[in-house]
């Protein structure tokens, strides 16, 4: 079989208008695992006990299970009890809720990472819970943990794929939707595959850029405090 570049140009606009639903996809999806994401985190740090637990038990649940049978639950399970939504919310809501739990254990690697003087000295100026998070361990604890989120937003990204399972017309989807009209999977396949590596590899190379600077920013402000100390 010989690609075709004739069929391929004409499919072209086609999958590119796909690549938008699957940014949409991928962007609304991360920013619901971003947040909540980091109130799980702040539920496990501060809240009492037992509702701490109860957070940590979500995370491993979620962690434990495949995303396709949280994507089914939500797609074919909530609408029998009366929540129904657009498959593509469905597959915001999965994606999110699914990638939250790891944003979760970023977020608390992170938080963990602020000295305990930190928290000491917020007590001493006698700030209120909701100022230490916001003026000092948030502050300090996100910058280090950038890069791991970025990784999640790529790995979420070549898992929207998925969601052409519930009827969303995302880049995989209308791929194939297309070759099974046409019986031409040659053309269709290559393009979804291209577009995924043009989008995903320099994504994955700023990332590392993007590590790397924060790493030796986090030396030369250590390296100045030992200076200043010394």
């Amino acid at each position: 079989m010989r690609f075709d570049l004739d069929y391929a140009a004409e499919i072209t606009p086609l999958l590119l208008r796909a690549t938008i639903t699957t940014f949409e996809a991928t962007i609304g999806g991360m920013a619901l695992g971003l947040i909540v994401g980091l109130l799980i985190a702040i539920v496990r740090f501060a809240a009492p006990p037992p509702i701490a637990r109860l957070a940590g038990i979500y995370v491993e649940f979620v962690r434990s299970t495949p995303l396709l049978i949280q994507l089914f639950f939500l797609f074919y399970v909530l609408p029998r009890y009366g929540v129904s939504t657009t498959p593509l919310v469905t597959g915001i809501l999965a994606l999110g809720l699914h990638y939250s739990s790891y944003t979760a254990e970023v977020y608390r690697a992170g938080i963990r990472g602020v000295p305990t003087g930190q928290w000491e000295a917020a007590i001493a100026l006698n700030f209120s819970p909701s100022r230490t998070w916001t003026r000092i361990i948030l502050p300090q604890a996100i910058p280090p943990i950038i890069p791991p989120l970025g990784n999640y937003l790529v790995a979420m990204f070549k898992d929207t794929p998925l969601l052409a399972t519930i009827t969303v017309s995302e880049l995989l989807g209308t791929a194939l939707s297309e070759a099974g009209r046409t019986y031409r999977y040659f053309e269709p396949l290559t393009i979804v595959g291209l577009i995924f590596l043009l989008l995903s590899y320099p994504s994955a190379i700023l990332i590392k850029r993007l590590e790397r600077r924060l790493a030796t920013e986090h030396c030369s402000v250590a390296g100045r405090g030992a200076r200043v100390q010394g």
